[in-house]
């Protein structure tokens, strides 16, 4: 199984691809987690239905075929470590690669949000995207822990 952060915005500070990178490196090779950074719609002035739907191609074309799309969402479900947790086991029993989606500054599109299988939150904060990325796989990484019975977690 393969977890694809599929990330709008391709520059980030050194520190959080440090960071990033920190945890990616982590993981065990059953449980692949790989970074794709696409393109920002440069903004001029374009509407936000353009600017968001070129976007939703970018990360459409990111995407494996078949994935279980998780769309990261200021609306979507609160979870825990534990329930984060309880979700990446039942991703992995399923087998299907995983797309955890981060929009650009403008959010998601609409239409990749509705088609997304799931929408989970990471913070009811507003987080910069490069923080967002550390964040995410931090809360990964710490869920397989719990999964694995790993002391990286302690309650």
């Amino acid at each position: 199984m393969r977890l694809a952060i599929i990330a709008v915005g391709q520059r980030i500070p050194a520190w959080a691809q440090t960071a990033y990178d920190d945890y990616a490196k982590r993981f065990p090779p059953e449980l692949k987690v790989e970074l794709k950074a696409v393109k920002t719609e440069p903004r001029g002035s374009k509407t936000l239905h353009t600017l968001q739907a070129a976007e939703r191609e970018r990360i459409e074309a990111a995407m494996a075929r078949g994935s279980h799309r998780v769309a990261l969402d200021e609306h979507g479900t609160r979870l825990t470590t534990q329930a984060l947790a309880a979700r990446l086991k039942a991703w992995q029993l399923a087998g299907a690669d995983v797309a955890l989606l981060i929009g650009g500054p403008d959010g998601l599109d609409p239409a990749l949000l509705q088609s997304a299988h799931e929408r989970i939150r990471l913070s009811d904060l507003t987080l910069p995207h490069a923080l967002v990325r550390v964040l995410l796989i931090e809360q990964l990484y710490r869920a397989w822990s719990v999964n694995a019975g790993h002391p990286y977690h302690r309650e």
